[in-house]
């Protein structure tokens, strides 16, 4: 991974604080709080940083992303506060988060946008009053300041590789796949979907194409229509975008009786148990400590006005034309065989997590235990 970030002072307080915005009131909805290493956001001043995160459906950004941001953040500044809200997958919801924090005088914004298109006018109201932003992991339009993310397009290389290599000598350019992808608000979608099929190109046929948008039931839905068109006997490999939609697609599966290869992406944790047990054949890991330290470097930059360059190394363009300072990650194939060397080797899961009781004769099998 490239991320090389500077050691700095290890904060000594943290307080929590609530920013007590509207919930979503639907599957992953909004909720909101607020971690501080000093003082509130109306005491804070110019040491105030607000993290947006674009929903809770997905399991790494409430376990994993925040967490790690905030910590970072108290270790390089510990006279800085964390402001956070959680948009529950509502892009007007993420909307209203950010002007609260305009209200709230945060310097910097960190924001994973729920609509990349939508957040737009978002972005250009905080660049007016000063604020400099911080588009993670998914590159919002606007004059954004610093992206961090992964490398979108090798992630669906890798979802593509990782197919081919579950389906073997079925992969033949008549072999019908079902492809279930993200949601198009997220311009991540669009890079993974390109990957994917740049992979997959004269090798499978695509018979069935739908978006799941990032959602388990609607992934599932998608699925289940495609097996009904296609014929189940006949699917020969299933791609989703994620491993939170590949779960609601493997209850599909199980329940049209379709015995095929499915991989998703971000190493969730029931993912790698389903790898372990054969139901996922893949996932594709993207080590989320060196993406939130980064982001949490080029905030802390940003706030002391210091260069981000030694971060910020790429560039990328923005939906919206602009050329924005990138620091893009390196993705990895998971499967079976590699666990060890990637998700328990960096401490994301332990074996135990990972094997408990209803995993345990296949984490045998699969030498982890």
């Amino acid at each position: 991974m490239n991320s090389t970030l500077r050691t700095a002072v290890v904060a000594t307080t943290a307080v929590s604080i609530a920013l007590g915005l509207a919930a979503c009131g639907k599957a992953g909805s909004s909720s909101s709080s607020s971690s501080s290493s000093s003082s509130t956001a109306a005491a804070g001043g110019s040491q105030v940083i607000g993290l947006l995160l674009p929903e809770n459906t997905t399991t790494r950004y409430e376990q994993f992303d925040k967490p790690l941001f905030v910590a970072k953040v108290k270790q390089l500044a510990p006279n800085a506060t964390v402001q956070y809200a959680n948009a529950g997958g509502s892009a007007q919801t993420q909307a209203q988060q950010v002007q609260t924090m305009i209200n709230a005088g945060v310097k910097v914004l960190v924001i994973d946008a729920q609509d990349s298109a939508q957040i737009k006018s978002s972005v250009a109201a905080a660049k007016a009053k000063g604020i400099k932003v911080v588009a993670y992991d998914r590159l919002a339009q606007g004059p954004v300041d610093a992206y961090v993310s992964f490398d979108n397009e090798k992630v669906g290389e890798l979802q593509g590789q990782g197919l081919l290599a579950a389906m073997g000598s079925a992969a033949t350019p008549s072999a019908k796949v079902v492809e279930i992808d993200g949601d198009s608000a997220d311009p991540n979608a669009a890079d993974f979907k390109k990957g994917f099929t740049t992979a997959v190109a004269g090798k499978v046929n695509i018979a069935y194409d739908a978006s799941g948008l990032w959602k388990p039931d609607v992934a599932a839905q998608k699925a289940t229509a495609a097996f009904n068109q296609l014929g189940a006997k006949n699917v020969a490999g299933v791609y989703s975008a994620n491993d939170g939609m590949a779960a609601g697609i493997v209850t599909s599966m199980k329940n049209a009786g379709v015995k095929a290869p499915i991989g998703g992406q971000d190493a969730q944790l029931d993912a790698v148990q389903r790898i372990v047990a054969g139901t996922q054949s893949y996932t594709v890991y993207k080590a989320y400590k060196p993406e939130a330290e980064a982001a949490a470097q080029l905030a802390v930059d940003l706030l002391n006005g210091q260069s981000i360059t030694s971060v910020a190394t790429a560039t990328k363009t923005s939906g919206s034309g602009d050329q924005v300072p990138s620091d893009l990650l390196t993705p990895v194939l998971l499967t079976k065989a590699n666990i060890k060397d990637t998700v328990v080797a960096d401490g994301l899961y332990t074996v135990a997590q990972i094997c408990t009781a209803d995993f345990a004769s296949a984490c045998t099998a699969a030498g982890l235990q």
